[in-house]
């Protein structure tokens, strides 16, 4: 059965494209935002931080890589990028300084619309 398994997730790993990676990694961000969400009094500002911290790492990847001339995209979807990258960190800034259940709901809902269209963009 391992092996199976083993064979199933490397062909899988063969077979992704980068923008299907992108979206799997969204949806990581968005669900590990989702369960503080979900438990959010019991949720410790460590659990808080970490979910955060890996949120702003994976948009700071996605900034930094649409800044680059090398990047294909063209400029208009380079700069929304951009622009939503800096809405997310704001976000997570106030959220930080003030935290609200309301505030995860706008970061959850950017990271799986994106993740859904990367996906959509992968399967056409």
């Amino acid at each position: 059965m391992y092996n199976a398994q083993q064979a199933y997730a490397n062909a899988a790993k063969t077979t992704e494209t980068p923008r299907g990676r992108e979206g799997q990694l969204l949806i990581k961000a968005a669900t590990k935002l989702s369960k503080i969400r979900d438990n959010f009094e019991a949720s410790s500002r460590e659990e808080m931080n970490e979910a955060l911290t890996y949120n702003r790492k994976l948009w700071t990847i996605f900034s930094t890589s649409v800044s680059t001339a090398e990047n294909p995209l063209p400029v208009a979807i380079k700069n929304n990028i951009a622009s939503l990258a800096v809405f997310i960190f704001k976000h997570q800034l106030s959220f930080m300084a003030d935290p609200q259940i309301s505030k995860l709901e706008s970061l959850i809902n950017i990271n799986r619309d994106i993740a859904s269209g990367l996906f959509a963009q992968q399967n056409n």
